[in-house]
This record gives C-alpha cells, structure tokens and sequence, in this order.
C-alpha cells in the first residue's frame, strides 16, 4: 500500500508543447523511496521510473512515452549536472544555438545530437581526461526541453506537424497523421531537415506488404509527403460516371478503367469512345479508341495516364465529339472514387 502511494507521487509530467518540465520531483522521490525503502526499493525503482503514471490537469493518467531515453538533446534543451562531492559543477545549463553547453572548469562540451546517457558519458570522460577526479559520479538529467517535431503533409487524414522524440518507423509516422486517404498514391516523399541529405522516395500503398518498408526510417526534424494518387475521368454514356484513383500500382487501361464506371449504359454509342489528354505543356490531344474491338480482343488495350479523360458518347450523339471544353469543364465536378485495382 505504501509503495503505491510513493509511486503515485513520482511526478514526471511529459505534455507535448514546447516546452516540458521534467526530472525534479522524480529525483526527490527516489532518493525518498531508497531511504525509507531500504535495499529492497532499489530493485523496483527502474521499473517504477519507466512504468509510473501521473496524474495531470484532469486529464486522466498519462505514461512516460516509450522513446524517451532516444532522445536526442536539441537547442533550447535545459540540463541539470551534478557531480557527486564536487558542487563546482552543480548547476542547470541550457543548450545554446550551435549546440553547446558551457559547464565550469570543463569549458565548452557540445552535445546536440546525443542522448542524456550519451552526454553524460562524454561529461565522465572529460573529468577523467582532465584529471580532475578520479571515479567522477555524474548525474545528468532534462530540466526541458524542446520537443523535435515531424511535418506530415499530402494525403493523410489529419496533415501537420507532430511530436517525434527518436526515429521511428514510416509505417508509425503515417499512423500519426491519421494514416493515407482514399486519394493516396503509392509514393511517399521524406525529406530531411539536413541539407546534405536528398530527399527519399518510398513505394507504399495500401496493397504494400508492411514489412517491405519496415526498414523505412523517420528522422525527428524530417517532412514525410504522401503524393496524391493520378486520377482518371471516366464520363459520358457509363452507369457510374466520375473520377477513379489510380491506386496500387498506379496502372489503369481503358477496359479497366470502364468497369470501374459498372460498364456502359444502355444508350451508350459503343463502337468508337475518346480520349482526351492534357500534355505537359497545357495542350490538348483527341484520340480515337475502338472501343468494342478491344472489348473483343481484336485491338490491344491501352493503359492511361493521370488526369486522362474517357468519353463514351450516347448513340444520338454518335461520332460528332467536338465539344471537348464542355466535357473536360465537366471532369471538375465529378464524384471521386477510389477502388483498388488487382
């Protein structure tokens, strides 16, 4: 009963804003617990430390994130150092721009980018580089510190910026941003906040394997886009006409592209269709297609291309197609379907 009350009163609060105020009460506390607690405390206070819940604001009980001994310490980042039996060196330090801290005696120690463990490792070895002690006992801890964040943009159902305290996996990252749309294409972008680093492309889509981007690692700081997926119009004389995601492998052709429409209407015209084509540089081509030759297999089928437009005109309306500003004006408003192609 009195170990639970103790564990109930470590607080380490961990709100993700800018910044978060940690590590005071949870020192305090386990030195209580060792000394009311005796040798026995020792072995449960690594896990009291990881497992602990605190009480926040109302907000229910929030856990201490899973990735938090990853973190890496950034600019704006408070430290507080102590060294046992040397007060000298006592103090709160805060992480300037280039990365630096500057401690008495020691100078200046640069330890953006490192882990606390890691820091205070390099702190230890420059005491005994020094010779200034012969067994330094360092205690390093964050005071604050500024919450690294991940930039999540494109086709995602919730795009913004989050809270990434270490690398984690594409797949989690995704998931953060409330996982892809119906529009999703099948590349993903990451780009570094490094300037050395090129941006990298990622094949996934719904229809990916996970575990073929299960080495696909974000960096806190980096931007993951999610590209939208081509879209291909099919319109006129079809049972449901409108737009269709090219999704999975991002391949469409004309016969596919016209069951996904549940086929032509009974008005349908359905000897000749057409297609319309933006080029790159806004232009425009018309092209013929011998639809019910290639419904018999007597013509090969051809694949289309993002933003490409299918008319299957009514038989009042037969081969006379000349209107073709009418019928792209029309692709604007037309309902978007997304259905996966196998």
């Amino acid at each position: 009963m009195k170990l639970n009350l103790l564990r109930a009163l470590i607080a380490l609060s961990l709100p993700f804003g800018l910044f978060v105020q940690v590590c005071d009460a949870q020192t305090d506390m386990q030195q209580r617990i060792i000394s009311q607690s005796g040798t026995t405390a020792k072995g449960r206070l690594a896990d009291a430390a990881t497992s602990v819940a605190v009480e926040g604001g109302g907000a229910g009980l929030r856990m201490v994130p899973a990735d938090f001994a990853k973190l890496k310490l950034a600019p704006g980042c408070l430290l507080k150092l102590n060294v046992l039996d040397d007060s000298d060196y006592a103090g709160a330090f805060r992480i300037d721009e280039q990365g630096d801290i500057a401690v008495p005696v020691l100078g200046i120690l640069h330890v953006a980018g490192k882990t606390v463990s890691e820091a205070r490792h390099q702190i230890t070895q420059q005491l005994l580089d020094d010779k200034v002690l012969k067994d330094p006992q360092v205690d390093l801890s964050i005071l604050e510190y500024s919450a690294p964040e991940v930039t999540i943009l494109g086709e995602v159902a919730n795009p913004g910026k989050y809270p990434l305290l270490a690398s984690r996996k594409l797949l989690d990252v995704l998931a953060l941003g409330g996982g892809t749309t119906m529009s999703a294409g099948n590349e993903v972008q990451i780009t570094s906040s490094r300037a050395d680093i090129k941006p990298i492309e990622v094949h996934y889509s719904k229809a990916t394997d996970p575990k073929a981007v299960e080495n696909v690692i974000v960096q806190p700081g980096d931007t993951v886009q999610v590209k939208r997926a081509g879209i291909v119009y099919v319109l006129g004389a079809v049972t449901r006409p409108g737009g269709y995601v090219m999704q999975e492998e991002g391949t469409l052709t004309v016969l596919q592209a016209i069951s996904l429409a549940n086929g032509t209407a009974i008005t349908a015209s359905t000897r000749t269709i057409y297609l319309l084509r933006r080029n790159a540089d806004g232009t425009e081509v018309k092209i013929t297609l011998p639809y019910k030759k290639i419904a018999h297999g007597e013509h090969a089928d051809m694949n289309l291309q993002a933003t490409d437009l299918l008319y299957v005109p009514p038989s009042a309306i037969k081969e006379a197609f000349t209107d073709s500003q009418g019928i792209l004006a029309s692709a604007t408003s037309a309902s978007i379907y997304a259905v996966a192609i196998h």
